[in-house]
């Protein structure tokens, strides 16, 4: 079922019967040194390595997602990003769901090749999905996009972020053109909409929903006012912020409704924690019972 190096399979599909399986949560691989400590690692390589694939053998078959969050690895050099391609590897033969958290965005043949780089069939860090920046327009991604659509994986493209820095150009209001003609629309509106053409028009085949968006649960003082229309989005919501970034799985259910909110639409959305799962380590059956917990909240 895998849509991962040459499979049909959208990667929505394979998100949403993973969702199905094991309940909305991704958990983030954030090798930070004070968790490393401890897990009684050392803050280098073999200690990131042996924590990012001790995650995936404890949480493999109990959870939909993980996300590697990749400037962590990148900081070690050569040496973390073999630990990461492991890590990934390691989820690959598993059957667990990866996003690169890395936030990539550029353009031209810039963007080509960190498309190849994570998304192409056989790449060392290919994984099932990708996190991408828009803010040099939506259109320079159209390599990601593209590449996402045509080998069944997936992106997660910044829309709403909860950092205060992301305000001032996520709130701006721009001219967009739509079918309705120019009117003025809130950029990070404006990204979900794009978002949501490029799923249209690949709605059969394993493109089918592979353009989804990140939305922050902790914008503002409540995480419940991101003011974004997603109805149309046609595709997965990722939502960092769950945890030890303060969010909670009531804003969860208040931001975004049930679980199965958006599955008419697009769907499903997936909560992001990493401190508060990784923390419980590095026993694997306290990390399943803390994964086992915000489940089972978020989905009570």
């Amino acid at each position: 079922m895998s849509g991962v190096d040459g499979g049909a399979v959208s990667f929505r599909t394979r998100l949403r019967e993973a969702v199905a399986a094991h309940g909305p949560l991704c958990v983030g691989i954030d090798p930070h040194p004070g968790l490393l400590a401890g897990w009684g690692l050392e803050p280098d390589a073999a200690g990131v390595e042996r924590f990012a694939r001790g995650v995936v053998e404890a949480l493999a078959g109990h959870v939909a997602l993980v996300k590697p969050q990749v400037a962590l690895f990148e900081v070690l050099g050569s040496a973390g990003l073999r630990a990461l391609e492991r890590a990934l590897a390691d989820a690959r033969d598993a059957g667990v769901l990866t996003v690169a958290d890395a936030k990539r965005g550029d353009i031209g043949s810039t963007m080509t090749g960190y498309a190849r780089a994570w998304l192409a069939d056989g790449a060392p860090l290919a994984a099932d999905a990708l996190t991408l920046s828009p803010y040099l327009g939506v259109g320079a991604l159209a390599p990601a996009l593209d590449l996402a659509a045509a080998t069944g994986r997936g992106v997660f493209v910044l829309a709403r972020t909860s950092n205060p820095e992301a305000a001032g150009v996520q709130s701006a209001q721009a001219w967009v053109e739509g079918p309705d003609g120019r009117r003025m629309r809130e950029v990070a509106q404006s990204v979900v909409d794009a978002l949501a053409e490029h799923n249209a028009a690949h709605r059969d085949g394993p493109g089918e929903g592979s353009a989804g968006a990140v939305v922050g649960l902790t914008r503002g003082t409540t995480g419940r006012d991101h003011g974004l229309d997603l109805t149309a989005l046609g595709g997965p919501v990722l939502v960092p912020g769950l945890g030890a970034q303060g969010g909670t799985t009531d804003d969860v259910a208040a931001t975004f409704g049930p679980p199965d909110a958006l599955g008419a639409t697009g769907g499903p959305v997936v909560p992001v924690s990493a401190r508060e799962v990784l923390r419980a380590g590095p026993d694997p059956g306290a990390l399943r019972a803390a994964v086992g917990a915000l489940n089972g909240a978020l989905t009570g």
